[in-house]
């Protein structure tokens, strides 16, 4: 059994997904150990609350787009005492940085709405469309000290239409995201996901 510790800022569409996928059986082998943001009134954890799992809020204010210092220090000692294998990034709008990546080396995953290595960072659905991209997707990798950067383990690719807008192709995106991020934690549940270098491998 992998214990999961989730970290989102937002409505955490992607986490109640693997919540209900996890309750229902579909997801064997991984319970949520904790669901923390950096957001107190953040509807991520009303929806952990909701589903009777354990929901913190702590600050991570002394930056405005990372999570470092004191504040990464005491999200480091919450995982730590809820026995957290895997550190899940459902919509945490913070760069994580080296502290939290060295105390869960390769244990740390985010999903991106983008296929990555093109359109890192922030609305990179709205980048794809201003770019005249024809697919679009979304990327769940392993994170590493770099933006969107590190090993990818799955992704899913979505058709930019000649009469998308933002919110069309971003709803679109979302889709394949609530079907593949459960996807990807039954894979580690099941001990199949390995990382050689910047390869993983499915097994």
């Amino acid at each position: 059994m992998i214990r999961l510790g989730v970290l989102g800022s937002g409505a955490g569409t992607n986490f109640e997904e693997i919540a209900k996928k996890i309750a229902t059986g579909e997801i064997k082998g991984a319970e949520i150990a904790v669901v923390i943001s950096d957001v107190k009134d953040a509807k991520i954890l009303g929806k952990a609350e909701g589903l009777g799992l354990k929901a913190m809020y702590l600050p991570a204010d002394d930056f405005k787009t990372k999570l470092e210092g004191p504040q990464e220090e005491e999200y480091i000692k919450v995982l730590r005492e809820n026995k957290v294998d895997y550190v899940i990034l459902a919509g945490f709008m913070r760069m994580v940085k080296k502290g939290l990546l060295e105390a869960f080396p390769m244990k740390v995953v985010n999903i991106h709405p983008a296929l990555l290595p093109a359109f890192p960072g922030l609305e990179s659905w709205k980048q794809a469309l201003d770019h005249g991209a024809k697919l679009a997707g979304c990327t769940i990798h392993f994170v590493d000290a770099g933006m969107d950067s590190g090993p990818i383990i799955a992704q899913a690719a979505v058709p930019v239409l000649d009469d998308d807008t933002p919110q069309t192709l971003h709803a679109r995106i979302q889709e394949q995201e609530h079907i593949w991020f459960p996807k990807v934690i039954s894979l580690l549940a099941e001990g199949r996901v390995s990382v050689e270098g910047r390869k993983v491998r499915i097994s």
